[in-house]
């Protein structure tokens, strides 16, 4: 049974932990826009002791990160904790970590990409619901971070139930290495692959990057994906074989059945696949070629992007030509 953290407000305290790779690599600029965009948000910001430590893998070690990641649950000050960025392993702390001090201590975690080992993990092992979205460093973006705040208002602020609507434009630009000269594209908007048999589907959040839920099976941090609806992306390194052969990986885990609909994040400009291209993936898998399946969504790589809960409930419904996607209890 899902558990789900407090909501937070004005006054809340925010903790930065490094679980993947160091919080070292995030500029001085990026932290600086962060930290003013959370002032006016009135919202308290605090490092984690170890977050700074780097080592050869461009992370601190494993003991550095559970220590952190645990002393950020034990703080009865903390309302939210943020990852300060991705990278590739933070599957390592998995069987380090003191799961009953986590449970005991429900709160907000969240981040993206490679943190989808350490979200899924934990709602696996705790019931906690986890959540997909902005890392600390995504909020030192100073241009086009405005929908992203948006639906992390939506997801962390109430309780409220929201629409995902496609942004009006978006970006696949290194924007941490050049803020200023960003390049915004028009969106196209949600592209229908499928519209199912039926008209609606409900069900359970469960998934994140693709190729990083694949590395948890076989595992016992591994969570059960029965009656889930799929929240999947993945990242430019991704081209199409590979995202196929990573989906029916995913679909031949013992505990897909009954999936309910797919949802599909935005892919990047260089994994150049196309919507007739995803189109083709996605029908031919057997197990899902009768569900509802939308994709362009924003989450995943590119910018901006929104907030999810992994082990929170959403519906699909099929209105005025289109489905709509609506996040129910996050």
């Amino acid at each position: 049974m899902s558990v789900f953290p407090k909501k937070i407000g004005k006054l809340a305290h925010v903790r930065v932990i490094a679980p993947s790779r160091s919080f070292k690599i995030i500029s001085e600029e990026t932290r600086k826009i962060a930290n003013e965009r959370f002032a006016e948000l009135g919202i308290k910001v605090s490092y984690a002791k170890n977050a700074d430590e780097m080592n050869e893998f461009a992370s601190s070690s494993v003991k550095s990160k559970a220590d952190d990641l645990h002393a950020a649950f034990a703080d009865k000050s903390v309302d939210i904790i943020l990852t300060a960025i991705g990278g590739y392993n933070s599957n390592e702390i998995l069987n380090h970590l003191d799961y009953d001090l986590i449970k005991n201590n429900p709160k907000i975690l969240c981040g993206f990409s490679d943190i989808t080992a350490l979200a899924n993990a934990i709602y696996a092992k705790t019931g906690l619901v986890t959540y997909s979205g902005p890392h600390f460093s995504s909020f030192g973006m100073k241009k086009g971070f405005e929908y992203t705040l948006e639906y992390f208002k939506k997801c962390f602020f109430s309780e409220e139930a929201f629409l995902i609507e496609a942004a009006k434009e978006w970006s696949d630009d290194p924007w941490f290495m050049e803020q200023d000269n960003r390049t915004f594209i028009p969106n196209d908007g949600h592209w229908l692959i499928n519209k199912g048999k039926e008209n609606k589907a409900e069900g359970k959040i469960m998934g994140g990057n693709l190729c990083t839920i694949n590395l948890l099976q076989g595992t016992d941090y591994m969570p059960n994906l029965e009656g889930s609806i799929l929240f999947i992306e993945d990242d430019s390194m991704t081209i199409d074989v590979e995202f196929s052969r990573n989906l029916t990986s995913l679909l031949q885990e013992k505990s897909a059945k009954n999936i309910k609909a797919v949802v599909v994040g935005r892919f990047q400009k260089e994994s150049n696949i196309s919507k007739d291209r995803l189109s083709a993936i996605l029908m031919s898998k057997e197990q899902i070629k009768d569900l509802p399946i939308i994709a362009n969504v924003d989450f995943g790589h590119s910018t901006p992007i929104i907030a999810f809960p992994i082990g929170g409930t959403a519906s699909i419904e099929f209105r005025d030509g289109r489905y709509e996607i609506k996040i129910i209890k996050h």
